[in-house]
C-alpha cells in the first residue's frame, strides 16, 4: 500500500510551501464574506497564510488578499487571524 501524500499549501504572504495543516485557511464565502476557516473545508474561495505573526502582519500591510480573494480583508477579519495564531501552540516557532 502507498503512503499517502501530504497536500501542501502555498501562503500568500512568504510564498512558501507548507503542509494544510500548518497553514491558515482564510475564504471567501460565496455570499462574499470573508472569514477564518478552522475546519479548512468551508465552501468558497480560499486563501491559506502561515501561522506566524510576520505573515500576518504582511497580509494587512500589502494587501495580499485583494489578489488572493478578489477583495479586501476586512479589519475584523485580520484581527481574527491574529487571535487564531495566538491561539496556537508553538505558534511563533516555524
Amino acid at each position: 500500500m502507498a503512503a499517502r501524500s501530504v497536500p501542501m499549501r502555498r501562503c500568500v504572504a512568504c510564498r512558501t510551501s507548507r503542509p494544510k495543516a500548518e497553514l491558515l485557511r482564510v475564504v471567501r464565502t460565496p455570499s462574499g464574506a470573508i472569514e477564518i476557516d478552522a475546519t479548512g473545508c468551508a465552501a468558497g474561495r480560499g486563501a491559506y497564510v502561515c501561522k506566524r505573526p510576520e505573515c500576518v502582519d504582511l497580509v494587512g500591510r500589502k494587501d495580499v488578499m485583494r489578489r488572493a480573494l478578489g477583495q479586501s480583508l476586512p479589519q475584523q477579519a485580520s484581527a481574527q487571524m491574529r487571535d487564531a495564531i495566538s491561539g496556537e501552540p508553538g505558534a511563533g516557532s516555524g
